[in-house]
């Protein structure tokens, strides 16, 4: 396979799934719990517990598609239960920075965005 740049403005880019992957809620909460909170790895209930709303479907969704992106490894432990542990890869580690500007966007104009909303009747 080529490396190649993606054309966001072209129908067949991939970079389309990739953003809309990325710039979910869940995607950029994962991320910043395994990167800040549990730099070395986490398991799939700590990252559950750590993530309010979260389903368990959904966690496990999204850890599978981090996983098969090549965001995140999954190691499993040969025990009884089998415990499972999840940590960013160094591409992973590399998503971190961009998603955290963008929460920290958000976080800063919710309010200015909250009131834009009401204003236009939503």
């Amino acid at each position: 396979m080529t490396d190649r740049r993606g054309d966001l403005f072209s129908v067949e880019c991939p970079t389309r799934h990739l953003l809309d992957r990325i710039g979910d809620k869940w995607t950029s909460m994962t991320v910043k719990l395994l990167a800040e909170r549990y730099p070395d790895s986490a398991r799939f209930s700590e990252l559950q517990r750590a993530m309010p709303g979260v389903s368990h479907k959904m966690l496990s969704q999204t850890l599978q598609r981090l996983t098969a992106d090549g965001l995140v490894t999954r190691r499993v432990e040969d025990s009884v239960p089998p415990a499972v542990h999840y940590a960013l890869t160094a591409l992973g580690r590399s998503l971190d920075e961009p998603l955290a500007i963008l929460r920290e966007w958000a976080e800063t104009h919710m309010s200015e965005i909250e009131r834009h909303r009401a204003s236009a009747g939503r």
